[in-house]
């Protein structure tokens, strides 16, 4: 591979133009960032749209199935919270109160013996309640209210790119191939090699990790519904489900289905009666052996190294684009690690080959 030298004026201007570049999409990152994610859907959705075009289905029917695929996928999602939610909420009301005290007048008089001054009765439980309500409600209820409007104000953003994501992927992928040639003519012929060796390597990277997920979610879905009904577990079914989908955003599925797991056995324990050990020790042993599973058995097997990251690199890789991008960052966060993953392998390999497109 021959090097690539540039004059240093040249290095220069390339590399404010680059700044300005940078800097232009941090200011208008949320403005990018429903077109971008369009772009992501349209990518993951393009094989299948290819496939149902070369069985003579219009292009733009064929776009229309699969992103009401998605729609309909996101809908279950949203059907299995509905069950959890209408049995939770009353439950919450009645029994979480009786609940509290419970377990605070167990507590107290431990507490009581280091000394602290916590109040050891019902009465004296309900009376510090409500001198907290009196002297810090008008406080707490401005709080709320503010989180309310802000929550408010990011559901309907949240809406809106609901709406128009998938607006946007479907003109992505009716005019894929009106679109993707121009943006490759852009690309020097001296680099065409180097861009489409990455390309190929990138689109064959994301594929594999794209098919090894969806086995992740699905196994761990059949799993956690199984485990959850061995236990007695009411919910078992919709918050197994949940956790298996979840699991594509990592971490944050995984605690969120438990914390749901959590909730409900609690609340249905004990209002049966049963001990309180029973959910909890039911969800360790459920949610604890399914991340081993999916840690030890199901990511190497099925995703296995396939993106080349190492667990430390995965967790900065979610820091990093949860910070940036919020929630949307967690999704897209492992893949665009790969992504940069084998960027840096390619310009590490052209910079000990000698062809560095800064050297002299």
């Amino acid at each position: 591979m021959n090097a690539i030298s540039l004059p240093s004026s040249a290095r220069w201007l390339w590399g404010l133009v680059a700044a300005v570049l940078a800097a232009l999409v941090w200011w208008h990152a949320a403005i990018l960032l429903p077109f971008v994610v369009s772009l992501i859907l349209a990518y993951v959705l393009r094989p299948a749209v290819d496939a149902l075009t070369a069985r003579r289905c219009p292009r733009a029917l064929a776009a229309s199935l699969c992103l009401l695929g998605v729609v309909l996928a996101g809908v279950v999602v949203f059907v299995l919270l509905v069950p959890i939610v209408s049995q939770l909420a009353p439950m919450l009301r009645t029994q979480l109160p009786d609940l509290l005290v419970g377990w605070w007048l167990q507590i107290a008089p431990h507490l009581v013996q280091l000394g602290l001054p916590v109040p050891t009765s019902l009465n004296e439980v309900k009376a510090e309640l409500m001198d907290l309500l009196h002297n810090h409600g008008a406080a707490w209820g401005a709080t709320l209210w503010e989180s309310l409007v802000v929550g408010g104000g990011n559901l309907m953003n949240l809406l809106g790119l609901a709406l128009l994501i998938p607006m946007l992927a479907f003109y992505w992928l009716i005019d894929w191939e009106r679109v993707m040639p121009p943006l490759r003519d852009l690309v020097p012929h001296r680099w065409h090699a180097a861009v489409s060796g990455f390309m190929d390597e990138a689109d064959d990277l994301l594929g594999q990790y794209l098919r090894g997920q969806l086995w992740v979610m699905l196994i761990l879905a059949a799993y956690y519904s199984v485990g959850l009904m061995l236990f007695g577990f009411d919910l078992a079914l919709p918050i197994g489900v949940f956790t298996g989908l979840a699991v594509c955003i990592p971490y944050l599925g995984f605690g969120l289905g438990m914390v749901l797991a959590l909730l409900a056995g609690v609340l249905q324990f004990t209002a049966a009666g049963d001990n309180l050990w029973v959910p909890l020790i039911g969800v360790a042993v459920v949610y604890g052996a399914g991340q081993l599973i999916e840690s030890f058995f199901l990511t190497p097997r099925l995703v296995g190294e396939r993106i080349g990251l190492h667990p430390l690199g995965v967790i900065f890789a979610l820091m990093v684009f949860g910070q940036w991008l919020g929630l949307w960052g967690l999704l897209v966060a492992l893949p665009c690690a790969a992504l940069v993953t084998v960027l840096g392998r390619r310009l590490l390999q052209a910079y000990r080959q000698g062809a560095f497109f800064l050297t002299e």
